[in-house]
């Protein structure tokens, strides 16, 4: 049954292999779980109830990526987007968490009509295949910066706008978890080289299990305070799901007198719209390109089916409670342990469905333990620099400056705008544009600039 479903055979995997990808996934993405709450609880809404809507939005848009297109991409709510929503619309701007969702829910709807109009898969189709692979090696160095940062090895010190972690400064809390995550990076890179199938799984495992031991024996101190929290798991399961209703539903009763000004209000709604096209074409370039599902002239097929799973799973985590949910880069781990077709997808939507019920237990990961598999997916995607000519200065400046800007703006989406705008001035100066820019291109690059000069 699964394989007729799947065409497992046909796309060169096994059912071992799928569910084996699909749990590394998971690992990888776990820590949404515990992020995601943690950031929209500052706009005010229930922390709990995010979570359970976290579980559900990334459950019902995981699931329909693997109907809709038999990808092994998994989506959770984005990181970035939740952020914004969070400080900015709900800060800066002072908006009600309620209308923030509103404004999530609008976006979603917009998605789905662009996704039905092609206007999506167009736009996936007009970027260059040498753009293509800056973007798949500039998400492999923001992935591995996010894994650096995520185990503190990478800190911020003000002086510098990053630096490194002196091990001896909170050596017993920060300090440690630092080394720790090291050390998974070492013990991954052992498991990869020897070819242990589940190496990325198994090297978050490994160091989750030393960092126990570490706390057991004293060497590791939770520090809430540093971000350092209790490795060991001390409750397992949790049946209460009531919380839900504090968030399930509230964008529609948001009280629409209290937008502002209306301008403004499309300004949000267009600002998650637009991170959140090019976020999801940029990971879905990157993580194809890294499955080789691209085809030779750069294409992704069913890329229609993939692009509408992200768009209802957008309005349905709006309903649900939650920021925009979006492809995860971390889907890459699952790609690099031999994850092929939508039933690594599957797996993976169950496992976030089951957390709602052990989310006790999965919340007790720490990030120092996944830190090692974004770093270590990072070295693989890094590798598409070798589809560069960097002798072609016309493709290669506009793809190192793809490459660059993704982890310094911590942007996925600032990585593609630089690449698009630089791709095309370049070209149309040189008098090389014609038959390498498309119409597209130059319609994505006048938007773009104005993007700069109005919001």
């Amino acid at each position: 049954m699964l394989e007729k479903f799947f065409k497992l055979k046909d796309h060169g995997t096994n059912v071992k292999t799928e569910v084996m990808a699909g749990i590394t996934t998971f690992m990888t993405m776990a820590y949404i779980l515990a992020v995601n709450p943690n950031l929209l609880s500052a706009s005010g809404m229930d922390a709990n109830a995010v979570l359970i809507a976290t579980a559900l939005a990334s459950f019902i848009g995981t699931v329909l990526m693997a109907l809709f297109s038999n990808y092994p991409f998994a989506l959770a709510p984005g990181m970035g987007l939740n952020a914004y929503f969070a400080f900015t619309v709900c800060g800066s701007m002072g908006y009600d968490w309620k209308i923030a969702l509103l404004a999530v829910f609008v976006e979603g709807v917009i998605f789905i009509i662009l996704s039905l109009t092609n206007v999506r898969e167009a736009i996936f189709n007009a970027i260059p295949l040498t753009l293509k692979a800056a973007v798949s090696a500039g998400i492999g160095l923001f992935i591995a910066f996010i894994g650096l940062q995520n185990a503190k090895i990478v800190i911020d010190e003000g002086s510098t706008l990053v630096t490194y972690q002196k091990f001896h400064d909170n050596f017993n809390s920060v300090g440690m978890g630092a080394l720790l995550a090291l050390i998974g990076v070492i013990v991954t890179g052992i498991l990869l080289v020897k070819k242990v199938k589940g190496g990325i799984l198994f090297g978050i495992l490994i160091t989750w299990v030393l960092g126990i031991i570490c706390e057991l024996v004293g060497l590791y101190v939770p520090n809430p305070d540093l971000g350092m929290y209790p490795v060991i798991p001390t409750d397992f399961i949790s049946f209460d799901f009531s919380a839900l209703g504090k968030t399930f539903g509230q964008a529609f009763t948001a009280d629409f007198g209290a937008i502002k000004n209306v301008f403004n209000f499309i300004v949000v709604v267009f600002a998650f719209l637009f991170v959140d096209i090019f976020d999801t074409l940029g990971t879905l370039i990157g993580v194809a390109s890294k499955a080789d599902m691209l085809t030779k002239d750069g294409k992704l097929p069913k890329i229609k089916g993939a692009l509408m799973a992200d768009a209802v799973a957008t309005s349905a985590g709006a309903v649900l409670g939650t920021s925009t949910t979006t492809t995860f880069v971390e889907s890459a781990s699952g790609v690099s342990q031999g994850g092929r077709t939508g039933l690594t997808a599957i797996v993976t939507a169950i496992l976030f469905l089951l957390s709602i019920i052990f989310s006790p237990l999965f919340l007790t990961i720490p990030s120092f333990a996944t830190a090692p598999a974004l770093i270590i997916v990072g070295f693989y995607m890094i590798a598409s620099v070798a589809k560069i000519d960097w002798n072609n200065l016309l493709e290669a400046i506009p793809a190192f400056l793809t490459i660059l800007f993704m982890p310094l703006c911590y942007s996925i989406s600032e990585g593609i705008v630089i690449g698009v705008i630089s791709w095309t001035l370049i070209h149309l100066c040189t008098g090389k544009a014609k038959g390498k820019v498309s119409i597209l291109m130059y319609v994505l690059s006048v938007l773009f600039i104005l993007k700069y000069i109005f919001l």
